[in-house]
């Protein structure tokens, strides 16, 4: 059985990962993804995937924060980020940053924050509220 404490902290979740997830939506937005071309090509995956970073950092972080499909939605999320580790960082993954953090800290918080999501649910505050939570 959940708290009210429960729900609350679910909905900072989602808010802290939709809300954090946007900012980097806005820039694909205003700035495109057509410099995702290179790192697709590297990898040999098709072109068009960079499409999906729409979805998985505009379409879905939406969603999250509203309360919509919210386990979806994080799984959506989570599927960008494990892509953008592999497009974009999957050469950092051992390495520090010049503060002794973790270089690829910010893309593995927003992977395992969604998988957090997608195992504990949305909670009860949103607009489609989980009668099973």
């Amino acid at each position: 059985m959940n708290s009210a404490g429960d729900d609350w902290g679910k909905l900072l979740l989602r808010l802290t990962v939709g809300g954090l997830m946007l900012f980097h939506g806005y820039f694909k937005i205003n700035n495109g993804v057509d410099f995702m071309d290179g790192m697709l090509e590297a990898k040999g995956l098709p072109v068009m995937l960079k499409y999906g970073a729409y979805a998985g950092e505009v379409a879905a972080p939406v969603l999250l924060i509203l309360g919509v499909f919210p386990r979806l939605c994080a799984l959506a999320i989570a599927g960008t980020m494990g892509m953008a580790i592999y497009l974009a960082h999957s050469t950092q993954l051992m390495d520090l940053n010049n503060h002794g953090g973790w270089m690829i800290e910010l893309p593995a918080f927003f992977l395992l924050a969604s998988l957090a999501i997608v195992l504990m649910g949305g909670g009860k505050l949103g607009v489609m509220p989980s009668k099973s939570e």
